[in-house]
């Protein structure tokens, strides 16, 4: 999906100027806090996953992503899944909760016991598989140029790109298909490309490596 969360390379944006990493708070305001643990609590409801999460920020006016900061946009993609899950209506958004209906709908609420074991575990993405990798280390493969509505993990910037192969990194969950609740595992790929194909201003010396899934990629014409 093309919209306003896929800067990353793209003209006339401006150059990147982050704080430095120790002189930058984790959050600039106690709201920012608050989205970020109702984001992680709500996630272990088990209505969603991450690929939907993501995918349901992007699912707004590119102008509106661009314009937020980047905890409004994860306020944003919550209140749109709450409300397409059928765990809150458009009314409710706007109630605190001692004024909420009570739900009728049976839901597994984790204790903070078992909520930071779900955290310090985490969830492998890697799947089994029978099948065998289209792709092997040294090929040249070009990016699919994607103009799909879904979720995809594929810059823009690389898409009508050639790199090389460097690795085959296994199976992994798809995020095109678990966006959209369906998971399947996709032979994954560390593809090295240069600079200057990625951008024409860039130095000759600059390589960058992209994790990009099988159906990405297609072997790149000789």
């Amino acid at each position: 999906m093309k919209g306003g969360h896929d800067l990353g390379g793209q003209p006339e944006m401006g150059p990147i100027n982050p704080e430095p990493e120790s002189k930058e708070p984790v959050f600039h305001a106690e709201w920012e806090r608050r989205v970020f643990g109702l984001t992680l609590a709500t996630g272990m409801l088990g209505k969603w996953n991450i690929d939907e999460s993501r995918h349901a920020r992007e699912r707004q006016d590119p102008l509106a992503y661009v314009e937020n900061s980047y905890y409004e946009n994860w306020l944003e993609g919550l209140e749109k899944l709450l409300v397409e899950k059928g765990l809150v209506d458009i009314e409710e958004l706007g109630q605190t909760a001692s004024t909420l209906p009570q739900t009728t709908e049976s839901l597994t609420v984790p204790n903070p016991e078992i909520a930071q074991k779900i955290l310090s575990a985490g969830a492998p993405s890697t799947m089994g598989t029978d099948s065998e990798p289209l792709f092997r280390s040294g090929d040249s493969v070009l990016v699919r140029a994607s103009e799909i509505a879904g979720h995809t993990r594929a810059p823009r910037y690389a898409q009508g790109v050639i790199g090389t192969v460097a690795a085959q990194l296994g199976c992994h969950s798809f995020p095109d298909s678990n966006a959209l609740g369906i998971h399947e595992g996709k032979f994954l790929y560390r593809v090295i490309f240069s600079g200057v194909d990625l951008w024409s201003h860039s130095s000759t010396q600059t390589e960058v490596l992209i994790d990009l899934w099988e159906p990405y990629l297609v072997a790149a014409a000789n």
